[in-house]
């Protein structure tokens, strides 16, 4: 007689529950990362004004933050929370931000999200 192979059906039942878990998990925070890139797109944007014209003035990179907050429609982050500084003789733009999805019950997600204008993978186009 040979020996049976293969799961039963309550290590069926967890496995096929812990996928469901993990896929609502990531549809609940998609939203935050989405809002994550759409601003990363919005810094790139910045990093390119700022580098066309050095005598930028923190007024005109707010305006410049609010015009595309108005195309690309995000929320977590205004222009009054941008923090605007001179480094090594270059303005640099950066903001820290986080993002609270609610998963199920009183239970909810924190996401913490860094950006700035001297991050290196921030393409200027």
């Amino acid at each position: 007689m040979q020996k049976q192979r293969g799961m039963t059906f309550i290590g069926t039942v967890l496995t096929v529950a812990g996928i469901v878990f993990i896929a609502i998990v990531a549809m609940k925070i998609w939203p935050a990362y989405s809002e994550y890139f759409e601003l990363k797109r919005a810094f790139a944007s910045l990093k390119s004004q700022i580098e066309s014209n050095e005598n930028i003035t923190p007024k005109e990179i707010k305006d410049a933050f609010d015009r595309q907050q108005a195309i690309d429609d995000f929320k977590s982050v205004q222009a009054k929370d941008l923090v605007i500084s001179q480094d090594g003789g270059h303005t640099v733009v950066s903001v820290e931000y986080s993002a609270v999805e609610p998963i199920m019950g009183n239970v909810s997600a924190l996401v913490d999200f860094k950006l700035s204008t001297d991050d290196k993978s921030l393409k200027a186009h």
